[in-house]
């Protein structure tokens, strides 16, 4: 089971000016080293022509981390170190975030890199939707045309997600949920039918879902 620790539901971007110089931040998932060098390489492809693209990842969480920065050209510590810095204190893992920036002719100094960069790092940060890694059960489940509502709202307030519904004689629906909401489920849908409905496990790997 994973530790239990926030990360970013989806990839958001912010962008803010200082001085003519504009700063856009990426931030995104990245389950693994290997997905967050992708992230850093696929927005370095999409900025090809800006003047950096500070990178910093936190793969893990809580007390086993896997931490990276890069100043990407820009003077030792005050691009990477403060942006990595925000993400650390924002209590989130397995995310990686990308500071592009364009130089717009006037030099900030130190302070005023370290204060962009902080500043850049801390919207993304504080506008993402946050999420938790749980284990989860991927089920199918066969049910009559009047129990689809009934069975919806079930899912929803146990946080699964509806992966897919065959309309056929019966409903066939294919639903994810947290292996923790298992038992609740199968109780509910053995009263809802009189003990006729019970979903079968079809897989089970780990699943985002809203913290």
């Amino acid at each position: 089971m994973p530790s239990s620790y926030l990360l970013p539901l989806t990839e958001i971007r912010r962008e803010m000016t200082v001085v003519n110089s504009r700063f856009i931040a990426t931030l995104a998932p990245a389950l693994s080293i290997d997905e967050a060098r992708a992230v850093m390489t696929r927005i370095k492809k999409e900025f090809a022509d800006a003047t950096h693209n500070v990178s910093v990842y936190i793969i893990g969480g809580g007390n086993t981390v896997t931490e990276y920065f890069s100043d990407d050209g820009e003077p030792s510590g005050t691009a990477g170190k403060p942006a990595l810095a925000v993400l650390r204190g924002s209590g989130l893992g397995d995310a990686v975030l990308v500071i592009t920036r364009y130089f717009g002719g006037t030099l900030l100094g130190t302070g005023g890199l370290v204060k962009a960069y902080t500043e850049s790092a801390q919207l993304v940060v504080n506008a993402v939707g946050r999420g938790r890694r749980v284990l989860a059960h991927t089920l199918m489940i066969a049910i009559p045309y009047n129990l689809l509502e009934r069975v919806r709202l079930i899912a929803v307030r146990l946080s699964a997600e509806i992966l897919g519904e065959d309309f056929a004689a019966d409903i066939t629906m294919t639903i994810r949920l947290p292996i923790d909401s298992f038992d609740v489920f199968q109780n509910e849908m053995r009263e809802l039918s009189a003990g006729k409905i019970q979903a079968e496990v079809i897989e089970t790997k780990e699943m985002i879902v809203l913290a």
